[in-house]
């Protein structure tokens, strides 16, 4: 398989399949990088990675410590960025001046990275602390959005539009208290409640800055609905529902079973899909198992 890497991670020995920039810059391809004249050419590229076939290559690039110790040093960095980033635009949700324009950027940033590591960034972002655990969940399923509209050929537009909607989706857990959300035992019942009205208050709040679409409003306000209508807040059933909001629902669900909260433990990626799979009563089967597939 293909491996996507850092251009300055390229070494004689490896066979590349190509340098991601314009032929006029470096015109190469599929070629096995053989003087140190070649790596210095394609460091000096516009280029950010390079793909490289393992199999074809003359060294051992797929246990590489250096390429793996690179990704995961690349993510945790984006991931605490996009996680600051984040919580401004939080706030400025609270106070009612939302710049919606500056989350497209943010998107762009996590998108890249889960396109050239996808186990590298769930393993990232799974080590959230209970202090930024809203914002990078809200990331990390915004990654996830985009990956899997890819996969099902949405447009650029559309797959972005998605990355601003999945890092908006929880901001009704704003007016939580963090008590509330970091307990571990059994939430009494009007905690229960208030757990359960975030993503109408997550609405409310987005439409009051009258700059976001309505794409964003649906996902933030029903992402916890189910096929079934078992779901909160309005309890909609499977053609009330849009292919989008399933898809949010879906990575929204997988995230949080693969992240360790307060209240209970991380499930293994398998586990996650697995039982999703078995509930296709809620859960839209076909998205499952492309969800899977980023993972295989």
């Amino acid at each position: 398989m293909v491996r996507r890497i850092p251009k300055n991670l390229v070494r004689k020995g490896m066979f590349i399949e190509s340098v991601e920039c314009p032929n006029t810059e470096f015109a190469g391809r599929r070629f096995l990088v053989q003087s140190d004249e070649t790596v210095r050419a394609i460091l000096a590229t516009s280029a950010a990675y390079a793909l490289v076939n393992p199999q074809r290559s003359t060294i051992d690039i797929d246990v590489s410590t250096d390429l793996k110790a690179e990704e995961q040093r690349r993510t945790q960095e984006t991931v605490a960025q996009a996680a600051g980033a984040l919580r401004n635009s939080f706030d400025a949700v609270r106070a009612g001046n939302l710049q919606i324009d500056t989350l497209g950027p943010v998107a762009g940033e996590i998108s890249e990275r889960i396109d050239a590591a996808p186990d590298v960034f769930l393993k990232v972002t799974r080590l959230k602390t209970k202090d930024e655990g809203t914002y990078v969940h809200s990331l990390a399923v915004s990654a996830l959005m985009m990956k899997l509209a890819g996969l099902l050929d949405y447009d650029d537009d559309m797959v972005r539009d998605l990355g601003v909607a999945g890092l908006l989706h929880d901001v009704g857990k704003l007016m939580i208290p963090n008590a509330i959300l970091n307990k571990t035992g059994s939430l009494e019942a009007e905690e229960r409640r208030l757990v359960r009205n975030h993503p109408e208050v997550g609405y409310r709040l987005l439409k009051e800055q009258g700059n976001v679409s309505e794409l964003t409003l649906d996902i933030c306000r029903f992402h916890h609905e189910t096929l079934d209508g078992s779901g909160y807040p309005l309890g909609l059933k499977a053609d009330q529902l849009s292919p989008e909001i399933r898809l949010a629902t879906v990575c929204d669900v997988f995230e949080a079973l693969t992240s360790a909260r307060p209240y209970k433990r991380a499930w293994t990626t398998r586990d996650a899909l697995n039982w999703m799979f078995d509930r296709g009563h809620m859960f839209d089967k076909k998205l499952v198992i492309r969800l899977g597939s980023i993972f295989a």
